[in-house]
């Protein structure tokens, strides 16, 4: 298994806090002009991903929450005890 390449840039912040993306990296992540970044602050260190990559990992994670969730719905719904409301 090949390891993944470490690059380091130094980028200037702006008076309006912005940063530029060199353009080597841009053109090696794909990033287009518009496109959302995700900025996510761990202690000191920030980490910048692009927004539909972090949408993809996480596409169905908590599916499992829905059905859980549906499950418990049900059993909260479908009781003989609440049906007298139905009756008012």
């Amino acid at each position: 298994m090949a390891s993944e390449q470490i690059k380091f840039k130094t980028v200037k912040v702006s008076d309006k806090g912005q940063i530029s993306i060199p353009s080597d990296i841009r053109k090696e992540m794909k990033i287009k002009k518009g496109e959302e970044l995700l900025l996510v602050k761990k202690g000191d260190k920030l980490l910048v991903e692009k927004s539909s990559k972090i949408s993809k990992k996480f596409a169905g994670e908590f599916n499992f929450m829905l059905k859980h969730a549906e499950t418990v719905a049900q059993k909260l719904w479908n009781n003989k005890e609440d049906e007298i409301w139905d009756s008012l």
